[in-house]
């Protein structure tokens, strides 16, 4: 019997080469798909104008520290650029009482170039710094701002803060952790409802209200979740507050890492500072119907004290 051979297929070479090129023609498209950027939309809007203008008051010395910094707001990864005003004037009305008893204009220049910050004008014909001598309780702050053709303005008036009675280092923790206590202590005056700011160094921000101990000593302590090294000299600042500035920094507090009082907050927590412009009290006397029209930043005036303790 005849056998007959099995026949064998084989691909030709230039099928097997079409084949691999394929294969890395894919592997390619692949890899690449891997690298594609992908392009994030953030939210855009018009720059706002931001107002750093938090004055802390040292009554043993003569003037009032003026340092008002204008930046604006710029896209959702961007730093705040500096920008420069129009005109910058802060107006001090002391009052008895109701009588509105003497007024006067601190014109603000800027620093140096380029910088954004507002102190009182140096080549001013007469002394521009606004004297600590007079401050009370009733001493009204009027700040305002011409900037790109728009009106801005801010008021407030003078708050007082006790001293710190005492400033002591601790020894508890939390929860057994390897935490610093701090313990600080002040006597709250009877007199009126108080409010506080407190900084622990390095833009840490406490505030708390005299409800449960008006009139009274009060001592808290505050802990610092990464310890202070030994030697460490902390300065721990207590400032006076009214209610809607005690609000202000509670709710920055409680909404972003908080690394300045007027540094960019995670959320748009709006200040008391105002836009004024084509407010006439006539025809417009508030911007209800505009309620996309509205700067950021706090203008305040401060009596602070300070106090400094040696970690051990």
């Amino acid at each position: 019997m005849m056998k007959h051979p099995v026949p064998s297929y084989s691909f030709p070479n230039y099928f097997r080469a079409a084949c691999r090129l394929a294969f890395l023609l894919f592997l390619a498209g692949w890899v690449g798909g891997c690298e594609e950027v992908v392009e994030l939309e953030t939210p855009e809007e018009p720059p706002r104008l931001v107002v750093g203008g938090l004055l802390r008051v040292d009554m043993e010395e003569a003037f009032i520290p003026v340092r008002i910094r204008l930046t604006e707001t710029s896209g959702f990864f961007g730093s705040r650029p500096v920008t420069r005003a129009d005109a910058a004037i802060i107006t001090v009305n002391r009052y008895d009482g109701e009588t509105l008893v003497e007024t006067f204009n601190s014109n603000l220049a800027e620093e140096a170039p380029g910088t954004g910050i507002y102190i009182p004008d140096p080549d001013a014909l007469f002394d521009q710094r606004i004297p600590t001598i007079f401050l009370n309780e009733e001493v009204q702050f009027i700040l305002q701002v011409r900037h790109q053709g728009r009106q801005y303005l801010a008021e407030t008036w003078f708050q007082p803060a006790p001293p710190i009675d005492f400033l002591l280092q601790g020894n508890r923790t939390l929860d057994g952790g390897d935490e610093t206590e701090i313990i600080v202590s002040f006597t709250d005056p009877a007199e009126r409802e108080n409010y506080y700011l407190f900084e622990f160094g390095e833009a840490r921000y406490l505030v708390t209200e005299d409800t449960f101990y008006q009139g009274q000593f009060f001592q808290f302590s505050y802990f610092y979740e990464d310890p202070l090294p030994a030697g460490t000299e902390l300065e721990v600042h207590l400032m006076g507050a009214d209610q809607q500035f005690y609000n202000y920094m509670g709710l920055l507090i409680d909404q972003s890492d908080l690394t300045g009082p007027f540094q960019a907050p995670a959320a748009t927590v709006r200040g008391n500072v105002l836009d004024a412009t084509d407010l006439d009290n006539q025809d417009r006397f508030d911007n209800t119907d505009r309620p996309d029209i509205f700067p950021l930043g706090y203008f305040a005036v401060v009596q602070e004290h300070t106090r400094t303790l040696t970690i051990r």
